[in-house]
């Protein structure tokens, strides 16, 4: 596509990457009409910053709180140019603000089929999510908040007295509701940890 030398453009790339916290890729900027030549002028003038290959951002956009979660969110992008990574687990209590955790490591979960190596610091958990599992959060997909205590249930990144504080807290916040977290542990094929949390049978 031909570069529109229009304000209409710039106006169109800016509200993309100001959901993306400034952070666009070649693609998005190609649909909008900035070509590969356009992009190296506006780095050498210092508009925008190459992040990486295919990524880029927009300098005058400040520092996001969740910086790090949109790179890797965009990083992940597959051949369609859309990413396949959510932020799960202890990532995702994290942006919930649940727990005391602290996390030192970045935690995504990825298709089954994902084959890229995850950068320094991340760690990646293969499994299908449905849409009811995944929300959306500014620039980047997290998993669902229900999905995410199912999932720290099942791991031994967090003590039984800790996973217990983390649910009383979500749903002291209203962050999720009691009988939907039971329906969501009642429908699993094995017994989580939340089940004694929640004074469950079995």
């Amino acid at each position: 596509m031909p570069y529109r030398s229009t304000q209409a453009a710039r106006r169109e790339l800016s509200a993309l990457a100001h959901t993306q916290g400034g952070y666009f890729t070649a693609k998005q900027a190609a649909v909008v009409g900035y070509g590969k030549r356009h992009l190296d002028y506006h780095v050498k003038a210092g508009n925008f910053e190459r992040v990486e290959r295919g990524l880029y951002k927009i300098t005058a956009f400040p520092p996001s709180d969740h910086d790090d979660l949109i790179r890797l969110s965009l990083w992940s992008r597959g051949r369609d140019d859309k990413p396949q990574a959510v932020v799960s687990h202890e990532t995702a209590l994290d942006v919930y603000g649940l727990g005391e955790l602290l996390p030192t490591r970045i935690h995504l979960t990825v298709p089954r089929s994902f084959r890229k190596r995850p950068p320094a610091g991340c760690v990646l958990h293969k499994a299908k999510l449905t849409s009811r599992e995944i929300a959306k959060w500014e620039g980047f997909l997290v998993t669902s908040p229900i999905r995410t205590l199912l999932d720290i249930a099942e791991t031994d990144s967090v003590t039984h007295e800790q996973l217990h504080r983390i649910v009383e807290q979500a749903l002291a916040n209203g962050i999720v509701r009691r009988t939907k977290l039971v329906d969501a542990v009642n429908r699993q094929t094995t017994v989580s940890r939340i089940s004694k949390v929640l004074n469950l049978s079995g």
